[in-house]
């Protein structure tokens, strides 16, 4: 394949990963609530004036569809991302993209409860190097210390924010949802807004200013809108099993944009555990032989995170 088919995806998470440097930087400069909040509706007000025409010729779909729409919403954009800024105030950002790497590894093992796809070799082996790796890194390299509850807020505020997005991933395969993506994802973060309203109207609401404005744009419009279009692409171009490879990627870059930046060491046991969760995910990923039969239901395209 020509290099360039690899650049959206390679775009993307790049985008996701600087996500997590955003998400550091707006401890203390925005209230979560607040942010999570106004990313969405600044992704609203850019979509609306391009996708509303559209939608409304889809809004018989769309009146059969809501409470699907409504779910989607509600894991892959308010959960999803609105844990990931709480979880900011108490763990890393190289912390929080390795835990993101998780997802596709969530995905395969919730398409095995919910959807009923045959668990794979690399899914199996890598899922239990994947937890190894996860242990590795909540307990700062000592295991053991889970049994002590001895883990920070945010990593397991992260883990759950990791589970949201693959159930919402899994969830989309099982939902044919009979309009074009973009009003999908227009109607999907419409309820995020509506969802995330009552906790930024209950505060503390913070006030735009020159100092946290370039935070909701970047989370508002790279991270919401510019990302999808480019994995949207991705998975037109290469496939949506390749494409979810490259999500990967996003410890590493994760790693260097916090060092980058926000000054973050990087310490021993974030190499092992990320290492061991990394391997485990493209195990996953790659060695595909199923190890039974099951009887598989309806799939749809996944898409990356926001």
């Amino acid at each position: 394949m020509p290099l360039l088919t690899f650049l959206p995806p390679l775009g993307a998470v790049l985008i996701w990963s600087g996500n997590m440097t955003i998400n550091q930087l707006t401890v203390g400069s925005i209230a979560p609530s607040s942010i999570a909040f106004l990313r969405w509706v600044l992704a609203l007000a850019v979509l609306t004036p391009f996708v509303l025409p559209v939608a409304w010729r889809h809004r018989d779909a769309i009146r059969r569809h809501w409470p699907k729409l409504a779910l989607l919403g509600l894991l892959g954009m308010a959960m999803w991302q609105g844990l990931a800024y709480v979880a900011a105030e108490t763990t890393s950002a190289t912390n929080m993209g390795i835990l993101a790497a998780m997802v596709p590894l969530l995905t395969v093992l919730l398409s095995v409860l919910i959807l009923r796809e045959a668990p794979s070799l690399g899914g199996t082996l890598g899922g239990i190097l994947a937890l190894a790796g996860v242990s590795v890194l909540l307990g700062h390299g000592d295991p053991l210390s889970l049994l002590e509850l001895e883990v920070a807020l945010g990593d397991l505020l992260m883990v759950v924010a990791a589970t949201c997005y693959a159930l919402y991933g899994v969830m989309l395969k099982r939902w044919p949802l009979d309009m074009p993506p973009w009003v999908v994802l227009y109607l999907q973060a419409a309820f995020a807004t509506l969802f995330l309203l009552p906790g930024y109207l209950i505060g503390p609401m913070t006030p735009v200013d020159g100092h946290n404005v370039w935070l909701i744009l970047y989370a508002g419009i790279p991270a919401s809108i510019i990302t999808t279009f480019l994995w949207m692409r991705a998975i037109r171009q290469i496939g949506a099993s390749q494409a979810s490879i490259f999500i990967n990627l996003m410890p590493v870059f994760s790693a260097l944009i916090a060092m980058a930046f926000l000054g973050e060491r990087i310490a021993a046991y974030h190499l092992t555990g990320g290492a061991l969760v990394l391997v485990g995910v493209i195990m996953a990923q790659t060695l595909t032989r199923p190890l039974g039969r099951l009887a598989p239901r309806t799939t749809r395209l996944n898409r990356g995170p926001r």
